[in-house]
């Protein structure tokens, strides 16, 4: 299965995003992670473009074909990245899941964005106004959506996994086993 966060920062994406994947044992594929290691690698560019998107983008479908549960963690803002998440999917016959993370209360929103340090070597972390005066896109096909203000970060993830089609993968191994029962396949539930 392949979960694709969205959301503004400093809604609490990424907090619910590694939980999932903690809790789930999935891949983490983070862009703010992806797009600082591009800019501070020694290509010595400026700007990411849309590299990070394209190496999440292969690296998610490298482990939905391996068959494991992958969780993108990205702003996501425009129609162009979620089609291409989903296409990603469809491509690899895993199902998938949009989680939009939102924090309606605007107050709690700001102050957040004000407290944030960068959580990554070299990571630049947006201001308020440049939250504010980005760019996103309405949802064609409505996400999950899950508001995190004035709740805790535990409380969101518990209301996320209820949220969540079950997650279930048969196990299948490719080296041949003396096992009797290694044809059979085996489940393993979220």
């Amino acid at each position: 299965m392949l979960i694709i966060f969205a959301g503004l920062p400093g809604t609490g994406k990424t907090t619910l995003a590694r939980g999932l994947a903690r809790h789930l044992r999935a891949v983490y594929l983070r862009i703010d992670s992806i797009e600082t290691g591009v800019l501070t690698s020694a290509l010595s560019i400026s700007t990411t473009e849309d590299a990070g998107y394209r190496a999440a983008y292969a690296l998610a479908a490298d482990n939905l074909h391996l068959g494991h549960t992958v969780i993108t963690d990205s702003v996501n803002p425009i129609a162009r990245t979620r089609n291409a998440y989903r296409d990603i999917a469809t491509s690899a016959t895993r199902p998938f899941a949009e989680v939009e993370v939102v924090c309606s209360d605007e107050t709690e929103h700001r102050q957040r964005v004000e407290a944030r340090k960068p959580d990554i070597e070299g990571q630049t972390i947006p201001t308020w106004q440049e939250v504010q005066a980005r760019a996103y896109d309405e949802w064609s096909v409505p996400p999950l959506q899950i508001d995190t203000a004035g709740r805790t970060p535990e409380a969101v993830l518990r209301g996320l996994i209820r949220m969540l089609p079950p997650v279930s993968r048969p196990l299948k191994s490719s080296v041949p086993s003396s096992d009797p029962d290694a044809h059979r396949p085996h489940f393993l539930e979220a």
